[in-house]
């Protein structure tokens, strides 16, 4: 639908005499022979004209032009000068040449023009490169894998702070190498990053964890500098050794960048526990018989949870990440817990999560995978109310036989519930017979 809405937004307006141009990341994909994700549209035509001729549209960026019509963004062409606060331009200025619009733009690889009618035939990737209007050496950017500021990228990364981390997404999401001069001026200004917003940070370190290319993009984030300046927590696994009889494939930070190295399309929070699956162990090395990391699940927990919400994570995503570092060790013992116990884990949220951040731990370190396999056909063998039936024994049954609620309550709750899991209990009645013997008769009947 976006495809065909930009061709037809774009014929509109040439039709009318105002120039229309696909730009930016659509026209990068079109070229990697990727669909793109969203169209976006420059055009001469004034913000007051394109809501003249699209009473539909709403305008999200007046000072700077832009409107948006049935999901597509059509942006007046400008130039921005005087920048301030390391991300706004102070002055704005509507023009009427395109070129004046693609130099004020990041990288070369996302200020490329093209006519969206060329898209209503069928095309070769030659002949979509000969249609392809490139001021600024884009095309030769994406044929020898460049990410590359326009102009100077010192002027660049201090007009927005952010490009900095930009540069490093889409270095990793396209497998491209920054080009020496920006990545330089990337090492010398990186400390500005702490300036930018933790919102926008976040997001630009999900879309380095989630799109693809996680591992590069957290090493060239430690080559650049702003991994320190972001997550000096995470920075801190480097040069921490583990037991090599555990750990063959080295300290904390190579395995990390190994687990990060083998996800899939992965949920924000399922990467963000692999990253921080380990992040107490720095905090809690010792040697003693072998090197060990006692308590670092715990340590880890806190760390992660004041990352988090320094980033400004949602709660749902911080307790989901939280659960999956607070679990990641319990997958040792499978093979000896209660059958109570294996069905509280199984039950999980997102349990599949919990088994991948496993299934890459054990992948990326000693390659015994008994515990995963056991855990996963356990898994796929339950059915769901095998995990969480209804339960025999609830708390108006325990207040009806004269149990008052307090500290001992939930203890019982659990003692009935682990009976009937295993099988121990199958009627309320047997569930209530337990509870007397194991806590004694209500107080009324003492």
């Amino acid at each position: 639908m976006s495809r065909t809405g930009a061709i037809e937004i774009a014929a509109d307006l040439r039709s009318r005499g105002f120039q229309a141009w696909l730009v930016g990341g659509c026209v990068r994909d079109l070229i990697l022979g990727r669909e793109p994700m969203d169209y976006d549209i420059s055009t001469e035509a004034r913000p007051e004209e394109l809501l003249r001729l699209f009473p539909q549209a709403q305008l999200v960026g007046a000072q700077f032009g832009v409107v948006l019509v049935d999901g597509i963004e059509i942006a007046t062409f400008r130039s921005d000068h005087t920048y301030q606060d390391g991300r706004h331009p102070g002055r704005v200025v509507f023009e009427t040449d395109p070129k004046q619009d693609v130099l004020r733009r990041d990288f070369t690889i996302n200020a490329l023009l093209l006519d969206p009618s060329f898209l209503n035939s069928q095309y070769s990737s030659s002949s979509l490169y000969s249609q392809v209007v490139d001021y600024v050496g884009g095309l030769a950017d994406l044929q020898f894998r460049v990410i590359r500021a326009i102009g100077d990228p010192e002027q660049r990364f201090e007009e927005d702070h952010l490009r900095m981390l930009r540069a490093v997404r889409f270095a990793a999401r396209f497998g491209f190498e920054i080009e020496p001069a920006t990545l330089a001026a990337i090492q010398k200004l990186h400390a500005k990053i702490l300036r930018v917003s933790p919102e926008r940070i976040r997001d630009e370190l999900v879309r380095i964890l989630t799109e693809g290319g996680a591992r590069r993009g957290f090493e060239l984030l430690d080559r650049s500098g702003l991994l320190n300046d972001i997550l000096p927590e995470v920075a801190a696994m480097k040069g921490v050794a583990q037991p090599p009889e555990f750990h063959p494939e080295g300290d904390v930070w190579t395995h990390t960048m190994i687990m990060l190295e083998g996800l899939r399309s992965p949920s924000p929070a399922l990467a963000l526990g692999v990253l921080l699956h380990d992040v107490g162990k720095p905090g809690t090395f010792r040697v003693a018989d072998r090197i060990r990391f006692d308590g670092h699940v715990e340590l880890g927990e806190r760390m992660a949870r004041e990352i988090l919400n320094r980033l400004r994570f949602s709660n749902a995503e911080i307790d989901h990440t939280i659960a999956l570092i607070a679990n990641h060790m319990r997958f040792s013992h499978v093979h000896q817990m209660r059958e109570s116990t294996l069905k509280r884990m199984l039950r999980l949220p997102a349990f599949e999560e919990h088994l991948e951040l496993h299934r890459l731990d054990c992948s990326s370190s000693h390659r015994h995978l008994e515990n995963y396999e056991f855990a996963k056909q356990k898994f796929e063998q339950s059915a769901p109310e095998e995990l969480r039936p209804q339960r025999l024994v609830t708390g108006d049954d325990l207040i009806a036989a004269g149990y008052a609620p307090g500290p001992d309550f939930s203890r019982m709750l659990e003692v009935a519930e682990d009976a009937q899991l295993e099988a121990r209990i199958h009627s309320k009645e047997e569930g209530l017979e337990l509870v007397r013997s194991t806590f004694g008769p209500p107080a009324r009947l003492s």
